[in-house]
């Protein structure tokens, strides 16, 4: 097999494959919103700022992902940060929020998303959280 056709197929191996995992990508956010990444940064009072990138295939009004939230190793909700609107065309996207009072003794938090429709995502993130100030 000449060289340049043997170069030909290895390309076209390498985008159909580009193009599955793109396509799988797309179908795995399509029902659960999912946390794809998250950080926080030690407040001088004590709390935590908080923020996290999520993403969800917002259909419209009735069907948006609505909140994450903050959730200590046990699984209880520390604080959440309510999306009150579609991001239907704004996808993945960022949001913060403040002040988030964590226990001492806690070192990780757990990141998790909600549909108006779908429930909490199984998509979460596990955050280390910086020393306190």
């Amino acid at each position: 097999m000449p060289l340049r056709r043997f170069s030909r197929l290895i390309v076209l191996a390498v985008a159909s494959a580009g193009a599955m995992y793109f396509a799988g990508v797309g179908s795995a956010k399509a029902g659960s919103p999912a946390v794809l990444f998250a950080e926080a940064v030690a407040n001088s009072d004590g709390t935590y700022a908080i923020t996290a990138t999520v993403t969800h295939r917002d259909e419209g009004w009735t069907h948006y992902l609505d909140r994450w939230d903050v959730l200590d190793p046990s699984g209880r909700v520390l604080a959440s940060r309510t999306l009150y609107h579609p991001h239907v065309d704004e996808q993945p996207f960022t949001r913060s929020l403040g002040r988030v009072e964590v226990p001492v003794g806690v070192a990780e938090v757990t990141i998790r998303a909600h549909c108006k429709v779908d429930g909490d995502g199984t998509r979460t993130f596990t955050l280390k959280l910086p020393p306190r100030r």
